[in-house]
């Protein structure tokens, strides 16, 4: 199987900016696209960013589109995450997934691994 560890998280002011890395182990052959989501307090956890397996496609939702940007490393086996601008609608636990199949990548249920995501607060 896949294991999936996020790091980078922490406590930013409005308007900083946040690096987050996802580092991938296990079979790391299986897997296709990744991507972010997260979830705040009381809240669905919701898409962030999604990337393809050669990182020619990316799409990002609405609420960060120009201020978040994802890429990967397949070398070294990880998903970056640079958060820009931030807001404190941003603050929520962020998780890395990854697919082990094509799939679009906007759909939790698209995804086969998750991490345990990472604490990312962002203060007014």
């Amino acid at each position: 199987q896949v294991q999936l560890v996020e790091s980078g998280g922490g406590l930013v002011q409005t308007g900083g900016s946040l690096r987050l890395s996802c580092a991938a182990s296990g079979r790391t052959s299986t897997i296709y696209a990744m991507g972010w989501f997260r979830q705040a307090p009381g809240k669905e956890r919701e898409f962030v960013a999604t990337i393809s397996r050669s990182s020619d496609s990316t799409s990002y939702a609405d609420s960060v589109k120009g201020r978040f940007t994802i890429s990967r490393d397949n070398a070294n086996n990880t998903l970056y995450l640079q958060m820009n601008s931030l807001k404190p609608q941003d603050t929520a636990v962020y998780y890395c997934a990854a697919s082990p199949w094509v799939a679009r990548g906007w759909q939790k249920t698209e995804y086969g691994y998750w991490g345990q995501g990472t604490q990312v607060t962002v203060t007014s």
